[in-house]
């Protein structure tokens, strides 16, 4: 089953920007689309696959950081190709 997931990291801290940057880095390096835009970063792929490496991912920045929230949006379909039509 193909999913979309829609993530925002926020630090709790003044340095906020190298943790995020580390998170995106590492969304990068995975084997799904990965799209971003300014306020959240997109993945794509098989569930089965893209939820464990999430939870992977979310792990590594919780335990590297004091203070964090994650934001997550999922949706039953690969939306990577979606374009606005107004």
């Amino acid at each position: 089953m193909e999913i979309s997931v829609e993530l925002t990291l926020m630090p709790l801290n003044k340095d906020y920007e190298p943790p995020i940057q580390e998170f995106i880095k590492e969304l990068r390096a995975s084997e799904f689309t990965v799209l971003e835009n300014p306020l959240s970063t997109q993945v794509y792929g098989d569930f089965d696959k893209v939820m464990p490496f999430l939870t992977d991912a979310l792990r590594t920045s919780f335990q590297n950081q004091d203070g964090v929230i994650a934001n997550m949006k999922i949706v039953k379909s690969d939306r990577s190709d979606y374009v606005p039509n107004f």
